[in-house]
């Protein structure tokens, strides 16, 4: 490892190798969380690092990193994580999951020696990072952020399933920085009002909330609410939706406030689900767009 680099943002969690099915049609592309969030990250100009676990049959997933300057620790497994996405309507929050391979969880040895500013924890199913890993980087004093997808998606046979997340609490103690989409935060926090899961989630530790919906985005942070729409043309790139947002939203975070951040995220995300794959555009693209319809808020 480089031990002489100091990451804006570490990436956390499996590669997926996804088929996903909507009424469209059947495509079959490189999720994952880590994919989704670095290649955004690495646009916004930070240095982003992914630390994953994969086939080797996979390892071009490694070389599109190393391609778009993303250092990737990888570990290589048996198999990668090989996941099944189908949308049976064009409403991006209703979907199946399920699973037929996984990669196995990732290590506290994995992350060691790596100096960071601010990770992101994005695991696609419970098992994939565990306590452990947030406990050590949590004294590492690092800006911490966690997807509950990775917590509430429970592998039951080769279907994903959500289930109730026993070590909720004591995780989200150690979290600044929580992503949620409705869906989830229904699930973990009983409330069907998006507002009220927010602050249920913040009571539990997390500073800042970042909770995205068929419609936009919401941040709880200090308190204070901010909310943000998602304007896409059209929905092709819709798997990694979240994944984008988080990683926007903890990238601006390091130079920017959480309104701010909320900003960058909606509108880079907005342009990201208009294509599949992760976000390939150019900073001018989102500046552009957020001039036009987040109120010129403008980035210094």
């Amino acid at each position: 490892m480089n031990h002489n680099k100091v990451y804006d943002v570490v990436c956390i969690g499996n590669y997926t190798k996804d088929t996903i099915v909507t009424p469209g049609g059947t495509t079959y592309v490189d999720g994952g969380a880590v994919n989704y969030s670095a290649h955004a990250i690495v646009r916004l100009g930070l240095k982003v690092a992914v630390v994953t676990r994969l086939a080797r049959e996979d390892a071009r997933v490694v070389d599109k990193f190393a391609q778009s300057e993303i250092d990737c620790f990888p570990t290589y497994t048996p198999y990668s994580t090989n996941m099944r996405l189908e949308y049976p309507t064009t409403n991006p929050d209703i979907r199946n999951l399920s699973v037929t391979e996984t990669a196995g969880s990732v290590t506290v040895g994995e992350v060691d020696g790596l100096d960071m500013k601010a990770a992101i924890i994005g695991p696609s199913l419970r098992g994939e990072v565990g306590l452990d890993v947030i406990e050590y980087l949590r004294r590492k004093n690092v800006l911490l952020a966690a997807d509950v997808q990775g917590y509430v998606r429970v592998l039951r046979g080769q279907e994903l399933k959500y289930e109730p997340w026993d070590e909720m609490r004591e995780t989200l103690s150690h979290v600044d920085i929580l992503k949620s989409d409705a869906v989830e935060a229904e699930y973990l926090t009983g409330e069907s009002d998006i507002y009220k899961a927010a602050q249920a989630y913040a009571q539990m530790g997390p500073r800042e909330i970042v909770l995205t919906h068929k419609d936009g985005l919401l941040i709880h942070a200090d308190g204070q609410f901010h909310e943000m729409g998602f304007y896409p043309q059209q929905l092709s790139g819709r798997s990694g939706r979240g994944d984008t947002c988080v990683g926007t939203y903890v990238a601006m975070r390091l130079s920017s406030d959480p309104k701010e951040a909320g900003i960058w995220a909606a509108a880079l995300t907005t342009l990201k689900m208009e294509k599949l794959g992760p976000f390939s555009q150019n900073i001018s693209d989102v500046e552009a767009l957020i001039h036009s319809k987040y109120n010129g808020s403008n980035h210094n």
